[in-house]
């Protein structure tokens, strides 16, 4: 077990900065204090964070971190936080490994004990799904999908009995195809929205049906930054409370449940010891 107590260290940090999605007074004061007190800035894009970095007059220096260097650069991040120094990660827009490099630089850190601290800010997952009316919890954060469609419509044939709201970011070249796939898979009923340039002079909201959103894309020619958010499957599952522990684990991981989930609620059901169901479900044959 590792503890850490982030307002509590004396060495080298590492703070993850979220950054504006698109209007830049959405950047919090006290991540415009971290940028211009951190000794780096490890960016994914340089060129971008620089645009960022001159609108609030922030002179530190940057470092590039991208999925095409960080092989050889997290080490050298890593010998620089050992030595004491405060690095402030951060991507192009919204939050640091939320389908954007950072994720390793973390396990990284957290494997040579050093301190991690999350700023909270932009991300456009969530910041969609407040607004889009769709039920706001639970929600599945999925990110972007395999774009090869045999793969596309493997992953979303796991997700066809999610009950979660789901939330997808996509190319808006891409969008028509992969709600080809979601109709495919989960019926032309389902209801979805579309949210675009997010935060930005040209914000806009789409609802409707997936069948409706594709008979408007096939009318109409959707730019910038997209995120899809699909309702959860409210279909109703028979749920099987008899059984092995293990059938009645592998029955709820059928409506969506993670096994965790599954396990703790079967315990419940039992009156067992969760290690009991952990036992029964993992290791028995």
């Amino acid at each position: 077990m590792q503890k850490q107590q982030s307002y509590k260290q004396s060495n080298g940090t590492l703070y993850l900065v979220p950054t504006p999605i698109g209007n830049l007074e959405d950047m919090t004061v006290r991540c415009v204090k971290i940028l211009g007190e951190a000794d780096l800035i490890a960016s994914e894009d340089t060129r971008n964070t620089q645009k960022l970095l001159n609108h609030f007059e922030i002179t530190t220096p940057q470092r590039s971190l991208h999925e095409h260097n960080f092989k050889e650069r997290v080490p050298q991040l890593i010998d620089q936080l050992l030595a004491g120094k405060i690095i402030a990660q951060c991507s192009d827009a919204g939050m640091p490994s939320i389908s954007d490099p950072g994720h390793e630089l973390v396990k990284a850190c957290i494997a040579a004990d050093i301190p991690v601290i999350a700023l909270p800010g932009p991300t456009a997952g969530l910041t969609a799904l407040i607004a889009s009316g769709l039920s706001p919890q639970p929600n599945l954060f999925y990110g972007f999908l395999p774009r090869k469609k045999k793969e596309q419509k493997e992953a979303l044939a796991e997700l066809a009995n999610q009950p979660a709201t789901m939330i997808f970011y996509e190319s808006p070249y891409r969008l028509a195809a992969t709600i080809e796939n979601m109709i495919t898979v989960f019926g032309a009923e389902r209801s979805a929205v579309i949210c675009r340039e997010l935060t930005k002079i040209h914000e806009e909201y789409l609802r409707g049906s997936l069948k409706e959103l594709l008979d408007y894309l096939g009318e109409n020619t959707v730019k910038g930054e997209c995120c899809l958010l699909v309702e959860g499957s409210t279909d109703s599952v028979e749920i099987v409370y008899d059984g092995s522990l293990k059938e009645q684990v592998t029955a709820l991981m059928e409506t969506g449940m993670s096994s965790k989930e599954a396990i703790k609620e079967v315990a419940k059901r039992n009156q067992v010891k969760k290690q009991t169901v952990y036992h029964a479900y993992h290791l028995d044959a």
